[in-house]
Formats: C-alpha cells, structure tokens, sequence
C-alpha cells in the first residue's frame, strides 16, 4: 500500500471514529436534559401556604386606584413584590407588562413596594411606563406575604386563593407560576415529581 491509500483509510477512521463520539455525545446531553428538570419560581415556607385563602387588603394605588386583594376576584391576580432600585426587578418589568397586555382579561397584574416615597415611586412608575398596572406602596402586604428578598411574586386564583409563589429571578420563573396555575399544582417541580412516579 502507497501512503496515500494509508492515508485515506486513517481519515476514514478518524471520521468513524467522530461520528461515534457525536452519537454517544448525543445521548448524554438527552440524559442530562431528562434529569435537569426545568426550574420554577423558589418556592419559600413563609407567609400564607399554597392552597390556602390569602389575607385580605383593600389599599390605595400610587395613581389613587383602589385595590382589593384576596376574596373572590373576577380573575386571578399576580401581586408581583419590586423596588425601584432592584435591578433584576427592572429586567422584568417587560414580561410584566406583556403578562399584564395579553393576559390581563384572565390575570390582573398588581406590582407593591414599600420604602422610599412616593414621589420617587411616582417617578419610577412614569420611567418606567407602568401606568398601567395599579401600584401599590404598602409595608402591611409586604409583611403579610413574608416577601424577604425581590422580585418576589403570589399568584392567587379567582377565589383569592393562594396557588403559587416565589422569588422569580427571570422570565421562566414567572411563567412557572401561571403554569402552576393551570395545571393545578403549586409548582414545577411537583408536577414534575408527581409524573415521574404515575
């Protein structure tokens, strides 16, 4: 044999020898996607248990809006937790808005805060084009939900119910709540764990 039919027969290994590692490469990252279950919101023991009636609040918006949360509503609603300083809080303000546009007949969208005054939250409704949505300052919500870090978020049914709730750091994670919402389980992971064992 010439060196160049060597060569070829060692270029042809080494292709072999690729497409081989590609599959078995292939099947790992599917076992890895099957044990990596998608993350929902961080679900926190504290304030009012998932399943249980939330406290009700009748408050006054920043735009002098009023406000009844809990009890039976017309529609769900999505008291999400903010701070005009919270980065993060602000890299979801548009889901928010689009949550509120083409949701809004089934899921009302309240953002509260507390601290600061009011004027300055004024200002960070009018920055950041939140006129829309009622926006409440109330220290008395904050501490009824337990919310100890933001963006935090509840989602209570129609009925006033509390049917999700967490700290949500990205877009997912507030899905993961209207999710839990609809497929009547408090979170991701325990549909995820009750279809794993059915």
């Amino acid at each position: 044999m010439d060196a160049m039919t060597i060569s070829m027969v060692l270029l042809w290994l080494a292709v072999l020898a690729l497409g081989v590692m590609l599959w078995a490469l292939s099947r790992q990252v599917g076992v890895l996607f099957e044990r990596v279950a998608p993350m929902g919101a961080l679900v926190t023991d504290a304030g009012p248990p998932v399943g249980s009636p939330s406290p009700n609040y009748s408050l006054v918006g920043l735009q002098s809006e009023s406000v009844e949360i809990g009890g039976p509503q017309g529609r769900a609603q999505l008291v999400f937790f903010l701070a005009p300083t919270c980065p993060v809080c602000k890299k979801l303000i548009p889901v928010l808005k689009a949550l509120n546009r083409d949701e809004g007949a089934r899921v009302r969208v309240l953002l509260a805060s507390d601290g600061a005054t009011p004027e300055q939250h004024l200002a960070f409704v009018r920055e950041q084009g939140l006129e829309a949505m009622p926006y409440l300052l109330s220290p008395e919500l904050g501490m009824g939900y337990r919310v100890s870090r933001l963006p935090y978020a509840v989602l209570l049914d129609d009925q006033g119910i509390v049917r999700a709730k967490g700290l949500v750091n990205s877009r997912e994670q507030l899905d993961s709540l209207l999710n839990a919402l609809e497929m009547g389980t408090p979170t991701i992971q325990q549909f995820l764990d009750h279809q794993a064992h059915a």
